[in-house]
């Protein structure tokens, strides 16, 4: 919350604020994933990866870059999916 007020107050807009913040979630989750602290069975790995893909599709839908958006959804989609199996093999 702090780190959105301080990039609001500098300048930058919500949507590239979001962007951001989806870029560091995809970084962090794939770098958690690469040095195995993190499981690809993970509920947390794919929330990071979804909301990763949520703020990437704020940025995108604001720049109209269709391409991005799309890619973005596909890779939510997988994230929401993965959640899913994961989740109903638990039950």
């Amino acid at each position: 919350m702090i780190f959105m007020l301080c990039a609001l107050l500098a300048g930058f807009t919500s949507a590239s604020v979001l962007g951001w913040l989806g870029t560091v979630f995809y970084l962090i989750a794939y770098f958690l994933l690469s040095i195995r602290k993190l499981k690809a069975n993970s509920i947390l790995y794919h929330f990071m990866n979804l909301a990763g893909a949520i703020g990437m599709i704020v940025h995108a839908f604001f720049l109209e870059d269709h391409p991005n958006i799309v890619v973005n959804l596909v890779w939510g989609g997988i994230a929401v999916m993965a959640m899913i199996m994961i989740l109903s093999k638990k039950t």
